[in-house]
């Protein structure tokens, strides 16, 4: 009983602060710091992978967030005071999230950035046209098809033989798989988001903690060779704050108070920004081809319209 006594106010403080937060500012503020450091942190992971192993740096990204995460959202309680329903949400995102950061980091030690950030958006693109049919959504996939087929470079591709080959189809596996969970991704946070920015955050605490649950098995056991020099075990856990704490949280604040298309619109901005940062953390230098893919990747995202989300029904709402 004193532990609920203290800790749930200071819960509610921490959770009270969070939201008059995002309303002192813009939320397209927020997205600008989000699309920054949705990039900036993998970049800084590439640099990690000979050191720790991809999969080692998937796990101390994910294990850092939820530790983070654990003091401020208390997930043991928001998991005790949902729905079963909304419980299963939880595990679904934090099933998509293991997943989707340990293929996206596969895809980063095979391919470009720009390439794995371009692929992303195709599958965000298909999913509107699935839902909404217009000659707008047909044009939008249509440039975001022929963008990434000019960052892919079809035709050096098709040339390629033996080791080349293959590792270039396995990155384009895991790219592929990387952006169908980053739709996931999109849907699924949205729906966490609907309780506000605060209630968003608690319960990406507890999609995180599920997600830390899910990945033990799949990096542990190449994270675990890193502990023995604490400034990899730092750099670790850097990452996981540049790339987990700081662009998730700002997407809750954000998607808090943006409709949907809005934030649909700001993703434009994605691909320009792993493509800049490729070049300046990882050197990546596009070529004129390069940036030509990208620009008709950002034009595919800008002129998609996504489909109306279904109103909640009385019930979510008085869950909210």
């Amino acid at each position: 009983m004193p532990d609920r006594a203290f800790i749930k106010p200071a819960l509610t403080k921490a959770l009270g602060t969070m939201s008059r937060l995002s309303e002192a500012v813009p939320p397209h503020a927020w997205f600008g710091v989000s699309a920054v450091f949705h990039y900036l942190g993998p970049a800084f992971a590439v640099l990690l992978f000979p050191l720790i192993g991809v999969l080692g740096v998937a796990w101390f990204r994910i294990a850092s967030a939820a530790l983070i995460f654990a003091p401020i959202t208390k997930p043991w309680r928001t998991f005790k005071k949902s729905t079963p329903r909304e419980c299963l949400l939880f595990l679904a995102l934090g099933g998509c999230l293991a997943v989707m950061n340990s293929s996206f980091y596969l895809a980063l030690d095979r391919l470009p950035i720009s390439l794995v950030s371009a692929i992303e958006f195709v599958g965000t693109i298909g999913i509107a046209l699935w839902g909404l049919r217009t000659g707008r959504n047909y044009f939008a996939f249509a440039f975001a098809i022929v963008g990434v087929a000019l960052v892919i470079d079809v035709p050096s591709l098709l040339a390629a033989e033996g080791p080349d080959l293959t590792s270039d189809l396995l990155g384009l596996f895991w790219a592929v798989l990387n952006g169908s969970l980053f739709v996931l991704y999109i849907v699924l946070g949205h729906k966490i988001s609907e309780g506000g920015a605060s209630g968003g955050v608690e319960r990406l605490g507890a999609a995180m903690t599920a997600a830390f649950i899910f990945v033990m098995p799949i990096g542990f056991l190449q994270a675990l060779d890193a502990f023995g020099v604490p400034l990899l075990v730092l750099a670790g856990i850097g990452v996981g704050i540049c790339s987990s704490v700081v662009p998730y949280v700002c997407d809750q604040l954000a998607m808090a108070r943006l409709p949907r298309a809005s934030f649909a619109i700001l993703l434009t901005l994605l691909p320009a920004t792993a493509t800049i940062i490729g070049v300046i953390v990882l050197r990546q230098i596009p070529s004129a081809i390069d940036v030509l893919g990208v620009a008709l990747v950002m034009i595919g995202v800008g002129v998609h319209k996504p489909a109306p989300m279904p109103a909640p029904t009385s019930a979510q709402e008085d869950g909210a």
